[in-house]
């Protein structure tokens, strides 16, 4: 099964959600703040797209934590602040059972031959 990860009122998982559906392409929405976020699916993220591509530093979440918090990141911190506020990821992330794709953009959706992905 696909899995759509990411939180509800998303405007970019909305338009993900929309193309899937559009598509006929069956799958599972994971809202980070409803179904939580188990450590061991943030390190399955960050061991198949990296930490630093996974954590948006752009975000209102990012602009909220102190200098301290933003100061020196590691993996390990970075982990850690992930963990504790979801809304610091970049959404949505796409599990099509193979491959995990970060962000939405048709075209790269299209490629992935969702239609033909197992789960």
């Amino acid at each position: 099964m696909i899995t759509l990860f990411g939180i509800k009122n998303c405007d970019t998982c909305k338009k993900a959600r929309q193309w899937l559906e559009q598509a006929g392409i069956a799958h599972r929405f994971h809202d980070y703040r409803v179904d939580g976020l188990p450590p061991e699916l943030l390190q399955r993220f960050i061991d198949g797209l990296g930490w630093d591509k996974l954590l948006n530093k752009s975000s209102t979440s990012w602009r909220q934590l102190s200098a301290d918090q933003q100061a020196g990141l590691t993996g390990e911190k970075a982990f850690a602040l992930m963990l504790e506020t979801p809304t610091l990821i970049k959404r949505p992330i796409l599990d099509s059972g193979n491959t995990l794709t970060l962000g939405f953009k048709a075209d790269q959706y299209e490629a992935l031959n969702l239609k033909d992905a197992k789960g």
